[in-house]
């Protein structure tokens, strides 16, 4: 993988990413944070146009369902480090389709940047998003100093992390990670049936592959309870939690208009 060159490191939190989406011009959709994959987590964020994964990589990670490079996906691989999230948000943007959008509108930079490349393979789509200069400004624009989203293919003993994205495209689902040299089909949309309830069994597959650290981290809390700490942490995390709230509620005016979304789920504590 390339260098990360001018691609700096952001924070991943789905209010950076909904004003990701616009700043690429990008109208009509947000993204919101999911807590877990039971329906009752997400049935009134409907209708979900993409859910993007976020976990720890390793050198053995193998991408699930079976490879599918000659459907027409609009798939850009990851040639450039530090861009696995824009990456995850481009991929899954330039595959809404028209009929399913209803009010999204993908703007001038994006859709000027699909048709250009949308006929290249998956690797020139990939060199086209690492030197596309409006997507990459946007994008630097939300740099933070001391973040996690190392996402290069091994190499370095530190945690690395990547972002991956589903989403239902002409009635079968998709696992698009640009670490891989093509799509994946994961699934089928089924009548009747969410098409996240379809894509939850191999999400949690992903997510047991990780060793449990639950009874450290039991451990841990009874610890800094017994040494008075737990409880002004907790006070400390729900203040800033509360600072993030009406900030997102005073910056996102528009969105009691907006009915669409993309889904960011953590998988962050493996």
């Amino acid at each position: 993988m390339a260098d990360a060159g001018n691609w700096c490191l952001i924070e991943s939190d789905p209010g950076v990413f909904t004003e990701m989406i616009r700043g690429f011009g990008v109208k009509g959709v947000e993204v919101e944070e999911l807590l877990a994959l039971d329906p009752s987590f997400y049935t009134e964020m409907e209708p979900i146009h993409g859910l993007i994964f976020l976990f720890k990589y390793t050198a053995s990670q193998r991408p699930e369902g079976i490879a599918s490079p000659a459907e027409p996906i609009f798939f850009a691989q990851q040639v450039i480090q530090n861009a696995c999230a824009t990456q995850a948000l481009v991929n899954i943007l330039l595959n809404i389709d028209d009929v399913s959008s209803k009010h999204i509108q993908l703007g001038e930079t994006l859709t000027e940047f699909k048709e250009f490349c949308g006929e290249f393979d998956p690797a020139s789509r990939g060199l086209c998003l690492s030197n596309s200069e409006p997507i990459r400004t946007v994008h630097n624009s939300f740099a933070r100093q001391q973040l996690f989203e190392l996402d290069m293919k091994g190499g370095k003993e530190e945690d690395n992390y990547h972002f991956v994205c589903y989403l239902p495209i002409n009635g079968k689902i998709y696992e698009l990670d640009g670490l891989q040299e093509a799509p994946y089909m994961v699934g089928e949309v089924l009548e009747g049936v969410n098409w996240m309830e379809i894509v939850a069994p191999v999400i949690q597959k992903k997510m047991q592959r990780r060793h449990n650290y639950l009874p450290l981290i039991v451990e841990m809390l009874r610890t800094l309870a017994r040494e008075g700490k737990l409880v002004p942490l907790v006070e400390q995390a729900l203040e800033s939690a509360e600072k993030k709230r009406k900030t997102r509620e005073g910056s996102e005016k528009a969105k009691a208009k907006c009915r669409n979304y993309l889904i960011l789920l953590y998988n962050k504590a493996h």
